[in-house]
């Protein structure tokens, strides 16, 4: 048995010398493609879209194409940070489920900078403080993030990405008995979301509410029979034990998150267009906007109305966000955009980017 081990290592060992040999190939040409863009951003949300999508497809048995995936999103980020250094702003503090959509669409090579509120992340962004920004803009259960709605109708900044993460609500403590706990620490939206549970294992324990679940584990890093309920990253980053993981009442409890920047992402093959648009106040107004999408076949996924209270008129009254299949470039989309806008008293484009996942 020993001999057949060494042998297996041998063959690794191998194959990693060749992997690493491969990667510096790699990043050599990364650093190429670099000097030949000429100071054009490193970030192409399109084409690392088109280079994920391939390698998963590629998966096969025993690597799932996600862990695939998960891979060469840090090879990308490692070789984008060859050519330039990238800085995102996101909604803090750090070991929040914010920092882990920056850490999952951007990989471990760029700065994430956390802040206190979501204005802060679009601000600071605008101002050229960081080239990106990652703003949560609607969760399975909780709906939309209506701040983040508001402040995408006055910013410059275009949608160039989107992440979707699972959000996985764990029990976390200095020691390891989660009996003995008296009392909980999160944001008021996880200890909701954890409601069941918690009456059932640990039906006693004071709920306390905190501005954060990152708050929460540095709040149970310092007291005994305290816990916390955070994601993964905040045990690792307060020294916590995981007692309890995936205690969240929805299995399927899922936070979309945008990218924010500068640029606007080119056709990936597989891409999705945000806009909003008013309505005038008059009976039949929406159906009439959104009679353009049907006669060109472009599918829309999503409408969240908001009051127009940032609208000076008395032409409208609600502000109607859209997002449809498809990019703004593609033929079919780009009808509906501009039948649209002969209709809509006022239409703004909030990007197109690649579907998430996809």
């Amino acid at each position: 048995m020993s001999g057949d081990l060494d042998k297996l290592r041998a063959q690794i060992d191998a194959l990693d010398d060749e992997l690493a040999a491969l990667l510096q190939r790699r990043a050599r040409l990364a650093q190429q493609i670099g000097a030949l863009k000429g100071g054009a951003p490193a970030y192409r949300p399109e084409r690392e879209a088109q280079v994920l999508r391939r390698v998963a497809s590629k998966a096969a048995d025993p690597l799932p194409a996600e862990a695939v995936a998960r891979v060469f999103r840090e090879v990308i980020s490692a070789c984008r940070g060859l050519e330039q250094a990238i800085r995102v702003t996101y909604l803090g503090p750090a070991g929040t489920f914010s920092e882990q959509a920056v850490r999952r669409h951007f990989g471990g090579a760029v700065e994430a900078l956390p802040l206190p509120s979501i204005d802060e992340v679009f601000r600071r962004c605008e101002a050229g403080e960081a080239q990106f920004a990652m703003v949560p803009v609607e969760n399975s259960t909780e709906g939309a993030v209506g701040r983040t709605l508001d402040l995408l109708l006055a910013t410059p900044l275009k949608i160039c990405g989107e992440v979707e993460l699972r959000v996985q609500q764990n029990l976390m403590a200095r020691e390891g008995d989660a009996a003995s706990l008296a009392r909980v620490y999160s944001h008021a939206q996880s200890l909701a979301q954890c409601q069941a549970w918690l009456d059932r294992h640990l039906p006693r324990a004071e709920r306390v509410p905190v501005s954060s679940n990152a708050e929460a584990a540095e709040r149970a890093s310092r007291e005994s029979r305290a816990g916390a309920i955070a994601g993964e990253a905040a045990a690792e980053r307060f020294g916590l034990q995981l007692l309890a993981r995936g205690i969240e009442d929805d299995p399927n409890n899922t936070t979309r998150f945008l990218v924010l920047g500068a640029l606007e992402a080119a056709p990936s093959g597989r891409d999705r267009t945000s806009l909003v648009m008013t309505a005038e106040n008059r009976p039949g107004a929406v159906h009439a906007l959104l009679t353009p999408l049907a006669e060109a076949g472009v599918s829309m996924t999503r409408i969240e109305s908001r009051p127009a209270r940032a609208m000076r008129s008395a032409l409208w009254e609600y502000l109607f966000y859209i997002d449809l299949e498809g990019h703004q470039q593609d033929a079919r989309v780009a009808q509906a955009l501009g039948a649209l806008r002969r209709k809509a008293p006022f239409l703004k484009v909030l990007g197109s980017y690649p579907v998430a996942g996809a």
